[in-house]
């Protein structure tokens, strides 16, 4: 029986930005990674360590400058289809009621506007803002609003969904409720999901696999399966035995790293 082709692979990845002084900047060097149609993995390191550049290369908003980036077995050479991306910042337009920012995805891609609107009401629902189409995002508090960039996420049925930590700017208990209606939603999708992260707990709590990325210019260091079974309650699995015994090990492998970093940081301001 032949292997499944990874929807998502990283083959030695390099990404080099130009600086202001006329040199170059690695952001992230030989990137190995592939990921499975429906897994949900995890991706932590160091602050300003490369994480999201290589949500930049496996969307096609930047090009590879070395190494390979395939999806669906063919090379990334532009936006590929079937990418949702969730940014730390919503981009949910002020002037566009709650309805009609989730019908924009379906517009775009040709979709009749009656069409669009009913399936846009569908996930406005999925989402827990029934009764709040036609508010505009001004009235809404942080959470609803990162509940209207979910739905305009998922609307498009996206096959690989990237979130560059999407709920970093909520307060705790808002993120819980987050972090569940994700899994709620994406659960039986299909979509395998690349989620960036500073946040360790986080990452165990949702994803089928922790990939811990080095110090800056990110490269893999290791990957850590999380048999955890699913489905999943956030803030009850935060409470077994079995949750802490796999965050001890992987924060054993992430430390290194963020005190390397920091060790960088004093000897760059010295």
């Amino acid at each position: 029986m032949a292997q499944e082709t990874p929807l998502i692979e990283l083959r030695e990845a390099t990404k080099r930005f130009p600086t202001g002084s006329g040199g170059t900047h690695t952001a992230v060097r030989d990137l190995t990674l592939s990921l499975r149609r429906g897994e949900f993995v995890a991706v932590v390191g160091p602050t300003g360590c490369g994480k999201s550049t290589m949500l930049s290369l496996v969307s096609g908003l930047e090009p590879a400058s070395a190494g390979r980036v395939l999806v669906d077995g063919k090379d990334v050479r532009g936006i590929p289809d079937g990418i949702g991306y969730m940014f730390q910042n919503d981009a949910v337009l002020p002037w566009r009621s709650v309805l009609d920012n989730v019908a924009a995805g379906p517009r775009y891609r040709g979709v009749a506007k009656s069409a669009a609107r009913e399936k846009a009401r569908d996930w406005v629902r999925r989402v827990g803002l029934g009764g709040f189409e036609n508010y505009y995002p001004h009235q809404l508090s942080g959470g609803m609003r990162k509940r209207v960039a979910l739905a305009q996420t998922l609307v498009n049925e996206p096959s690989i969904l990237l979130m560059d930590e999407p709920f970093s700017a909520l307060d705790v208990q808002t993120r819980a409720l987050m972090q569940d209606e994700l899994l709620r939603l994406w659960s039986g999708t299909g979509a395998a999901v690349v989620f960036v992260t500073h946040d360790l707990e986080e990452s165990v709590a949702l994803a089928d696999r922790v990939v811990v990325m080095t110090s800056s210019p990110a490269t893999v260091k290791a990957s850590f399966d999380v048999p955890l079974e699913r489905p999943r309650q956030v803030e009850e699995v935060r409470l077994t035995r079995q949750f802490l015994d796999i965050y001890r090990e992987i924060w054993e492998s992430l430390r290194e790293e963020v005190e390397k970093a920091r060790e960088s940081q004093v000897r760059h301001v010295a």
